[in-house]
């Protein structure tokens, strides 16, 4: 009787982008490789490394006195660097990039990834975009991260974001409009009468990875009581919810301290404590201050 064999593993690098948004000690505790975009602000370049070069309160604390940071992402050289790193070590790559609704970076990583599969023909080099960002990008590689841990293989993990990448729920709420007027997104009159009326646009990501607009809504305290009541509905098995959550903000720690009590009173099966993470200074570049937002598995997300 001929026994067949079984396909070989190698051992593979998991990797992000930094846009994920989660503490440094978060990739280097769960062993996650990072590559990092970049922003200008005020003319100078910096690496966007996790709030190490530039704390996030300084970073924020600029663009309201006005400065108005640009982003660019990852080149296609930094990516061949990263996954080079891990092949050149003898690991296959698993790579999951910012969604491709808000950034062109997953195109770039495409082109790595061909260009060393090349060199590399018999290795893996996986590319999936998220169509995550921010920490529901991270909470996503919580999950993969976990998978891993587990013993699953590149193949079953790749298999499991593409199915279920679009059951993580971002949902996005702004209490200051003035940087959208800034940046272009708004009109002056509509900043100067959303403040002053205290309008709070309440946003999610779709199907696609993009940011949609949903509602507007009256005040801090009805957007958040809406925005959990939609987590009620959406999230699996609704209030007996036993996933993770995570939260971000750019510089509105009250108002995530708020909304993280609210969602542990309503979940109280949550898998771990419920951690509030900075937005970081790319996806900061365009939300600016003022700008909170949650993340929990749920149903397949709307179109």
């Amino acid at each position: 009787m001929v026994l067949m064999q079984e396909q070989k593993t190698n051992p593979f690098m998991l990797s992000c982008c930094s846009t994920a948004d989660m503490p440094k000690s978060f990739f280097e505790e769960r062993k996650i490789a990072i590559v990092s975009f970049s922003y200008i602000i005020d003319g100078v370049s910096y690496p966007d490394d996790l709030g190490q070069t530039t704390p996030y309160a300084e970073f924020y604390e600029k663009i309201k006195q006005g400065a108005l940071p640009t982003t660019s992402q990852v080149s296609v050289q930094g990516y061949k660097d990263l996954f080079e790193s891990a092949l050149k070590a003898g690991e296959d790559v698993l790579h999951i990039t910012l969604s491709s609704g808000i950034s062109g970076t997953y195109g770039s990583a495409l082109i790595a990834q061909e260009q060393l599969q090349e060199d590399y023909p018999n290795r893996r080099i996986y590319v999936i975009d998220s169509l995550c960002a921010s920490s529901g990008y991270g909470l996503l590689m919580t999950m993969v991260a976990d998978l891993r841990d587990q013993g699953k293989t590149i193949d079953e993990i790749q298999d499991w974001v593409l199915e279920n990448r679009t059951t993580i729920h971002h949902w996005f709420f702004s209490t200051d409009l003035t940087h959208y007027f800034r940046g272009g997104r708004i009109s002056r009159r509509s900043a100067f009468f959303g403040n002053m009326l205290h309008i709070c646009p309440l946003m999610n990501v779709d199907l696609e990875g993009k940011l949609v607009p949903r509602f507007k809504i009256r005040g801090k305290a009805k957007v958040i009581k809406h925005a959990v009541e939609i987590m009620e509905e959406k999230a699996l098995n609704g209030t007996d919810y036993a996933g993770y959550c995570y939260i971000s903000t750019s510089d509105d720690f009250k108002v995530a301290e708020k909304l993280k009590a609210m969602i542990e009173e309503r979940f109280p099966k949550l898998k771990i404590e419920i951690k509030i993470n900075w937005i970081g200074a790319v996806i900061g570049a365009h939300t600016g201050p003022g700008t909170t937002a949650f993340y929990y598995q749920g149903s397949e997300r709307e179109v």
